[in-house]
């Protein structure tokens, strides 16, 4: 091979580098991308009329837990609690998911025990116990009831809905609480 033969060569490699250096140029300025303001992608909630923030807690316990409770189904409320059961167990001795099982849970101290549960620390800090209306508030809307929690759950906005997986969280125990009577 002589030196015009490798001149050749040379002469195409760098041609081609030139070439796809050009279409590069071009295509970035022809097709430059719209970059978000901040990273991610948003979900669309719909919010309720007057929902700034922490009213939706409020506008979710719009019927007194009490009075729910009288007519709350534990079969239903068995069923409704299917779509809790990708994190949560439900049986006595069950082990704990991504969150606590939720056997004896009614009447239980929120953020401790659950069989050596971590609980985040907005959980732990919040005190007090699971009864009837602080269930009621949590299950409505885990993060404005307990800002800073780890439970990514959505809530359940339906009154009667939340009713019957309450009355069915009571009756996983070994001696559930007696219902509340409605306020007349």
């Amino acid at each position: 091979m002589d030196s015009f033969e490798l001149n050749k060569i040379l002469g195409a490699v760098l041609g081609t580098c030139l070439i796809l250096l050009v279409t590069s140029f071009t295509a970035s300025a022809l097709f430059s991308p719209k970059m978000p303001e901040k990273p991610g992608f948003e979900i669309a909630v719909k919010e309720e009329a007057g929902d700034k923030g922490g009213a939706g807690a409020a506008a979710a316990a719009s019927e007194p837990i009490e009075k729910l409770l009288q007519t709350a189904s534990v079969e239903k409320g068995a069923s409704a609690a299917k779509k809790c059961g990708a994190c949560h167990t439900f049986e006595k001795g069950g082990p704990n998911r991504v969150g606590p099982n939720l056997y004896g849970i009614v009447g239980d101290h929120v953020g401790e025990g659950r069989g050596g549960f971590n609980f985040s620390a907005a959980m732990k800090g919040k005190g007090g116990a699971w009864d009837f209306d602080a269930l009621n508030k949590f299950i409505a809307n885990p993060k404005a009831a307990v800002p800073g929690t780890a439970m990514g759950f959505a809530g359940i906005p339906k009154d009667s809905e939340r009713a019957d997986v309450i009355a069915y969280l009571n009756s996983l125990s070994d001696s559930p609480k007696p219902l509340p009577t409605a306020a007349k």
